[in-house]
């Protein structure tokens, strides 16, 4: 099923150990956030405009992401910015008041998003030309298999000891992602080759580039405004209007990863058979019905099953539109492409809980449901509009214009 021998270089499985070492620590810190914000006191209100502070950490951060790498080489970017997200989450739960709290979330998304814009950089670089939805949805598994057991691991860490212990564990398995990503990646040297080439010669305007991806920007816009909402809130609405208990809140978040762990690599393989976008999009629409329907779900294991299904579909989407960029893209500007990409997902991060909370507050969890989709929808079209900007799309193109001239 998966053919690992399509994937060459060695770096490449170098760069899914690291990942899925902090998948593990993400799918820990990220079952218990909401949970311990909570414990302490804090509003939806407030836990939303947390993640807020996180969210700008990422847009600060993402924004001279490609410039930085090309100065101090992909690798070294990973490793400090695994050492700074191991800090963050260890100190989080010893913190207690408003701004503290703030300010080790901005300094928690600034780290994150080196971790993802350095990562990806590796990966499209590496990955041969015809694969690279395979290679990047192999990434997205390996991330996912730590949001599959991370979670579980944070509900048995929970029943035994105080939750300090969990977000301490989350920071050694970060801080073993950093010593291995220092000590073990080899390609640097290449990757930064490719960003001397790229400054040698006309360079492409960040403009220009994100028009060739604006369809993965979209997309990543709408995934992290999803992801970011769902986490923080979906525990609290099944809490209080679905009847569902605490413990059976926390491994929600597995079921997700589940989906997208099982459907990711079909996932990646249709989009390089068949065309990034239209798997994408199919994809897309799948989720949407998920999320529209999830409202009207009373059961227990049905509800774990819609929030498997969204995981197969939209979280599916992610790794395929980072392959769509890699396919549209010089290699020399992965680097920013890569970081205009997770700008996107940033601002989705960004924006997401802020209005998530407020129509919770105002209306409940069925509203918030509700934008989810429609937003959801918006991409549906946004992609139906810019189907040529899909290579594959444009080269089936090709041949009909062909025959219709020639006749």
């Amino acid at each position: 099923m998966f053919d690992l021998h399509r994937i060459r270089n060695p770096d490449i499985f170098r760069i899914y150990g690291v990942t899925l070492f902090v998948g593990l620590a993400y799918g820990i810190s990220i079952s218990l956030t909401a949970i311990h914000l909570d414990a302490l006191g804090f509003g939806k209100e407030d836990i939303g405009t947390l993640a807020a502070w996180f969210a700008g950490g990422l847009v600060t951060a993402s924004i001279p992401m490609g410039a930085l790498i090309r100065k101090l080489s992909a690798q070294r970017v990973l490793s400090l910015g695994l050492v700074g997200y191991a800090a963050c989450i260890t100190l989080f739960p010893w913190l207690r008041s408003y701004w503290s709290l703030a300010g080790i979330r901005f300094l928690d998304g600034a780290c994150s998003v080196s971790v993802w814009v350095a990562s990806e950089t590796f990966l499209l670089a590496l990955a041969e030309a015809e694969f690279k939805a395979f290679t990047t949805s192999l990434y997205a598994i390996a991330l996912a298999i730590g949001y599959v057991v991370g979670p579980l691991a944070a509900r048995a860490i929970a029943a035994v000891a105080p939750l300090t212990v969990a977000f301490a564990v989350a920071g050694a398995l970060a801080l073993g992602a950093a010593l291995y990503a220092s000590l073990a990646l080899r390609a640097r040297a290449a990757i930064r080759g490719e960003a001397h080439a790229h400054e040698a010669r006309a360079a492409s305007s960040s403009l220009s580039i994100l028009r060739k991806i604006k369809v993965s920007c979209f997309a990543a816009f709408s995934y992290g405004y999803f992801q970011a909402s769902v986490v923080l809130f979906l525990p609290l609405y099944l809490m209080e209007s679905k009847g569902i208990t605490r413990a059976q809140t926390i491994v929600i978040p597995a079921f997700f990863a589940a989906g997208m762990l099982l459907f990711s690599n079909l996932a990646g393989r249709g989009g390089d058979r068949f065309g990034h976008l239209l798997v994408m999009r199919a994809l897309a629409v799948v989720g949407t019905t998920m999320i529209f329907g999830f409202v009207f779900l009373d059961s227990y294991a049905l509800m774990c099953a819609a929030v498997f299904t969204a995981g197969a579909s939209l979280a599916a989407i992610s790794p395929v539109s980072l392959a769509l960029q890699g396919a549209q893209c010089d290699s020399a500007d992965y680097s920013r492409a890569t970081g205009l990409y997770n700008t996107f997902y940033a601002a989705g991060i960004l924006l997401g809980p802020p209005v998530a909370s407020r129509l919770f507050a105002i209306s409940g969890g069925a509203l918030m449901l509700y934008h989810l989709a429609a937003l959801w929808a918006g991409f549906i079209v946004f992609s139906l509009v810019f189907w040529r900007d899909d290579p594959r799309a444009r080269a089936e193109l090709r041949p009909a214009a062909s025959l219709e001239q020639s006749e």
